[in-house]
């Protein structure tokens, strides 16, 4: 595929690896942002091409991983109900609860369905008038305006059987909760494309000037990761602080502005919990007053407003999320911990970095030595996912 072979070309990912190579003087710590970026990273051995004065960490770019153990635990309570159907996306299925997941409750009888689309539940509910169906929204900025869309809809064909949990959560103040960190190692940042492409950056230039940190939109691609570097490497050491968009060919700066209106209309901002990290001021997103009749926790009366971002006492993902610790740094990763029985949420999601970690790095992995680094896809076709 044409555009594969261009953004996957080996012989000029190595001339970006030099020309990164040339340039760097000093150590520099870089976050990227997105799970997607951090899975491109490791199946592709980007890390293992650059020189040792860069590292990279691994931010809380997972919007699965960050959703709190309250509103999982909540989603099983609803999907317990014999009256519920109960929608999600693919990969919150194994997410840890406090006890169990929705897969063990789909398997103990409860109606869980996997859905593609916010819309794939509107038509459900439309199909089932009997029965309350309950989208459990999760996601970045990418898909609220999906769910935005789904909300409006419902009202429009007047559809007193459709809900939603609100799980959304908004990346720019998870990057002020890493910047106003003590001890703070990161020096820049690749921001993702796809929320940018929604959003814009103009949210960025703010943070940019205020924390003197770069920032450089970023597409998924083995040569949108290294040009991505190449140009926050530079800024770094020409000691410049400035958004750049290296992600052109999606992004505008002021981005969407249509879905942005929709998802201002239908969401407020609100303080959110994040798995593992703690409550972040002004970080997720709820339903509006006006739209309070699709509030899956305001109709069944579930306390999921005040949550904790409590894990297994022995899991580290909290701090895999904020980039202070990697996956292979926890005792108990792939041994203790798997996909087929994961601690935390950061082994289950397919963009969690334990889970890249594990399928691209354990010993017997197919790792970058086995893994063709341009234009070669494995065929493996993930579940529908939040971004």
């Amino acid at each position: 595929m044409k555009f594969l072979d261009e953004f996957r070309d080996a012989r000029a990912a190595a001339r970006y690896a030099r020309a990164i190579r040339r340039m760097v003087t000093r150590p520099w710590t870089v976050m990227e942002v997105c799970g997607g970026q951090t899975h491109a990273i490791l199946r592709f051995g980007i890390d293992q091409v650059l020189p040792p004065q860069v590292t990279l960490l691994h931010g809380p770019g997972c919007p699965v991983c960050v959703t709190p153990v309250e509103l999982i635990d909540g989603a099983i309570a609803l999907a317990a109900r014999p009256e519920v159907v109960l929608c999600s996306f693919g990969d919150m299925l194994r997410v840890p609860g406090s006890r169990t997941d929705l897969l063990a409750a789909r398997a103990a009888g409860g109606d869980i369905r996997v859905v593609y689309s916010p819309l794939d539940a509107v038509r459900l509910a439309q199909a089932n008038p009997d029965r309350q169906v309950v989208f459990f929204a999760v996601g970045f900025e990418t898909t609220a305006p999906a769910t935005a869309m789904a909300v409006e809809h419902a009202r429009e064909l007047g559809l007193g059987n459709f809900t939603m949990l609100v799980a959304h959560v908004l990346v720019p103040p998870a990057l002020v909760a890493i910047l106003s960190a003590p001890g703070r190692t990161v020096d820049g940042f690749l921001a993702a494309g796809h929320v940018c492409t929604v959003m814009g950056y103009t949210q960025y230039e703010e943070l940019a000037r205020r924390y003197r940190v770069p920032i450089v939109v970023t597409g998924f691609e083995p040569l949108d990761i290294l040009q991505g570097l190449a140009m926050c490497l530079r800024q770094l050491e020409a000691g410049r602080s400035e958004v750049e968009n290296q992600y052109a060919r999606s992004v505008r700066r002021e981005g969407n502005l249509p879905a942005q209106a929709l998802v201002e209309r239908v969401f407020e901002p609100v303080a959110r919990a994040w798995r593992g990290i703690g409550e972040i001021p002004g970080s997720g997103l709820r339903l509006r007053p006006a739209y309070a009749a699709f509030d899956a926790e305001r109709r069944f009366g579930l306390d999921a407003g005040v949550v904790s971002a409590e894990v297994a006492g022995e899991c580290i993902s909290g701090l895999v999320l904020q980039g202070v610790k990697k996956p292979p740094d926890c005792p108990a990763f792939g041994a203790r911990c798997t996909p087929e029985r994961p601690l935390g949420a950061t082994m289950v999601s397919s963009e969690g970095a334990c889970a890249a970690y594990y399928r691209y790095r354990r010993p017997g992995s197919r790792g970058p030595a086995g893994n063709a680094r341009a234009g070669d896809d494995d065929g493996r076709q993930d579940d529908a996912r939040p971004d």
